[in-house]
């Protein structure tokens, strides 16, 4: 079971990769008392090593680091991603830009994996699948929780098997990528009801994630069965935050969130976007096929400040997001949970 104390610690801050989780917001939210979770993916190994040593510098609080397991590769995805490639082509012309290289990999997932065991973090969870029995014992040989991502209540008896000290279950309100094992495109539990389904199903602590703003949020979910509450569309506006300037106006001025393949070929909810009515439909589950794909164009639109072309990650909670420091934003957080 768990060896940290979530009683001091109700209040997680969610990975976001892709820039906007910085050792400087991990950092400033343990100063507030939070429990932040590092980002890995998308990172090289050796970044994220010299990460964890930054956040080890900067605070003796305890943390946490979140990778992604490999996807699957099946040969078959290459005409379902050919033929987005076509579609996307004018488009991306217009702008002046070549799509990318749709190619599959495991995003150095071995080398990161060493990395951890050797860093030996408190707590390393896994999104997009299930780490190898083999990795989750040389984790819990140096010491390390392992928690398993689920959004279906029966992935967690997978997560029991392999051994598991921890479950986050990400509701269907959540921002960014669906965590889970399976990404079936469809219509998934939302985040209290997920919970609710858990607790008969183990007594592993949970971790709940998905549409939170406020600790009155967390302690909604706390009442309905989580041992803590995982915010990350609530941080992304923190000055600390790697969010771009486009997308930081985006979540104050936009309303309305969608689930989307679009951007990179895994479900992922996104605020609407011309991309998302015009092509979210078309796009194949194909990840990280389009993630690459896709990449020359969602960084233009960074760049330019064009938000059509960008990937603006939000949970359905974004609209009450505060432009807070980190360390403030956690204080309040947890003040609001406890009270």
């Amino acid at each position: 079971m768990t060896r940290l104390d979530w009683s001091r610690h109700p209040v997680v801050v969610a990975p976001m990769a892709g820039g906007p989780t910085t050792v400087e917001l991990a950092v400033a939210a343990a100063r507030g008392g939070a429990f932040p979770v590092l980002a890995g993916a998308y990172l090289a190994p050796e970044r994220l090593r010299d990460d964890i040593s930054s956040f080890r510098a900067g605070s003796p609080a305890p943390f946490g680091v979140n990778v992604f397991v490999p996807s699957p590769n099946p040969p078959s995805v290459a005409a379902d991603v050919m033929a987005y490639a076509e579609l996307l082509a004018p488009w991306a012309a217009a702008a002046g830009v070549d799509l990318g290289q749709a190619r599959w990999d495991d995003d150095a997932y071995a080398a990161k994996v060493d990395v951890l065991v050797a860093a030996a973090p408190p707590l390393v969870s896994f999104s997009f699948g299930w780490p190898s029995a083999e990795d989750v014992g040389r984790l819990h040989d140096v010491g390390t929780d392992v928690w398993c991502t689920v959004n279906q209540p029966e992935e967690a008896d997978w997560a029991v098997e392999l051994g598991a000290d921890g479950l986050v279950a990400q509701g269907w309100e959540a921002g960014a990528h669906r965590g889970g094992p399976v990404d079936s495109g469809q219509e998934q539990p939302g985040t209290l009801d997920l919970v609710r389904a858990l607790r008969p199903r183990t007594d592993l602590p949970v971790m709940a994630a998905g549409g939170f703003a406020t600790g009155t949020d967390g302690a909604t979910a706390v009442a309905a069965g989580a041992t803590a509450a995982a915010y990350g569309t609530a941080f992304l506006l923190c000055p600390e935050a790697g969010t771009s300037a486009v997308h930081r106006h985006a979540l104050v001025h936009r309303r309305g969130t969608t689930v989307t393949r679009a951007y990179t070929g895994r479900s992922a909810r996104a605020l609407v976007t011309s991309w998302t009515e015009l092509y979210g439909e078309a796009a194949p589950a194909a990840y990280p096929h389009v993630h690459h794909l896709t990449a020359p164009l969602r960084a233009h639109g960074r760049s330019t400040g064009e938000a059509e072309l960008v990937n603006l990650w939000a949970g359905t909670g974004h609209d009450r997001a505060r432009e807070l420091p980190a360390e403030e934003l956690a204080r309040t957080l947890l003040a609001e949970l406890r009270d």
